[in-house]
């Protein structure tokens, strides 16, 4: 059963069909998707909810599709870590990492997007898929249209990482790297879908697209006991996630199954941080900018949802802060060293804020933290071209025993 009943601006609150619109043409705001949450409620429980198979669908009735659901049946519910070193490290003893550097099958928290909005787009008679993308979301949507038989075109800039130009050409989609940044990239990828009709999952299916990033949040919920946590920290890009993580905390909140007030704050890289820097200027107005960071896969200088991460901030009482690359890379350095995670610089930006946030008094290391890890950092490899074996021996335990005489282990004493 669907508890769908239509789409709405966001800016004007102009009422709309759940169908293939995804702009107001009144205001040309852009549209949300409605639910009946009465119905929800009256059919929906946490209890219900925990019986069910540990994939983002579990929360199917929160997700704008109508019949069953044709891909992330492994995807999601990805594990919400209890950060014991990292945490001893920081002097926050209820840090967490919500992980989705092991997301199935491309290794983000992209999959939980595009399995939504695949699922609805063939609803919608959609039957080639497309993408404006920095890497991980081409990733996502060749794996999902490979398994489920549906061809895919990927629109990237060309100076991507090259993990993930791979990532996604192994999965053999149309893939077209173009000069440009990624706001190059997007503007052409409208004109795209306009003139062939393809269903762009992050243009013209943006409504249903990004309400799977609340699973994200859902999970985060679950995962704690149905309790909310006091601050989430979480990377900005286009400003789809942090909106939609908000999102999903109201619902829960609305339903009756937590309770509590979450301070949710924007991570952004100092080489592309026009969310953070309207913040601070205390704007309503995100001002474009142009991309210089190795964090390429956050680096969109014009955030289509950029205000409503301003608003969500806001509202939340959180705050938002950058991070320089070389803050980054230490980040992702400190993550995998602690506590055997490997983010890309997208998770590296999130912690490296998080600390600074500590820092700044502006959350206390005592409440319950939650930081967004949103995908590994297998795919950005090329940002540690100087790491070195430690040594180059010959096969002979004399040559060994020679060495590490001068070279002994630092053995951690254990209580």
């Amino acid at each position: 059963m669907s508890y769908l009943t239509g789409l709405k601006c966001k800016e004007c609150g102009a009422d709309y069909p759940a169908d293939r619109s995804f702009f107001c043409t009144e205001c040309l705001g852009p549209l949300e998707v409605v639910y009946d949450y009465q119905e929800i409620g009256a059919r929906l429980s946490p209890e219900r909810i925990a019986a069910r198979a540990n994939n983002l669908w579990r929360y199917r009735e929160l997700l704008p599709i109508t019949g069953e659901p044709i891909t992330g049946h492994h995807s999601g519910f990805t594990p919400l870590v209890h950060s014991q070193r990292l945490g001893e490290h920081l002097g926050a003893p209820a840090l967490y990492l919500k992980d989705d550097t092991v997301n199935h099958p491309s290794l983000s928290y992209k999959d939980r997007v595009v399995s939504v909005a695949l699922s609805r787009g063939v609803e919608l008679g959609y039957r080639v898929f497309a993408c404006a993308s920095t890497g991980n979301l081409g990733n996502a949507l060749a794996a999902h249209c490979a398994r489920t038989g549906f061809p895919s075109l990927i629109f990237v800039p060309k100076d991507i990482e090259a993990p993930k130009i791979t990532g996604s050409l192994i999965y053999q989609p149309t893939l077209v790297a173009l000069e440009g940044n990624y706001d190059d990239v997007n503007r052409l990828c409208s004109e795209i879908g306009d003139e062939y009709g393809w269903g762009f999952v992050n243009v013209n299916l943006r409504p249903y697209y990004t309400e799977g990033a609340k699973t994200f949040g859902f999970e985060i919920v679950e995962q704690l006991g149905w309790k909310l946590p006091d601050h989430v920290i979480l990377p900005t890009a286009g400003g789809t996630l942090l909106p939609k993580v908000a999102k999903a905390f109201t619902e829960v909140a609305r339903l009756g199954w937590a309770t509590g007030n979450v301070r949710v704050h924007c991570a952004q890289a100092e080489g592309c941080a026009p969310v953070v820097h309207a913040l601070h200027r205390g704007a309503e107005v995100v001002d474009p900018e142009k991309p210089k960071t190795l964090a390429k896969s956050i680096a969109i200088g014009n955030p289509a949802d950029g205000p409503y991460v301003l608003k969500e901030v806001r509202e939340s009482g959180g705050w938002g802060e950058t991070a320089t690359d070389e803050e980054i890379v230490s980040a992702i350095k400190l993550l995998a060293e602690k506590e055997g995670i490997f983010t890309e610089p997208a998770g590296g930006t999130a912690l490296a804020v998080t600390m600074k946030l500590i820092q700044q008094g502006r959350i206390d290391p005592g409440e319950t933290i939650v930081v967004g890890i949103t995908g590994t950092g297998y795919k950005a490899l090329d940002l540690f071209p100087r790491l070195e074996v430690d040594a180059v021996l010959h096969p002979r335990l004399s040559a060994f025993r020679e060495w590490y005489e001068e070279h002994p282990l630092a053995v951690p004493v254990r209580t």
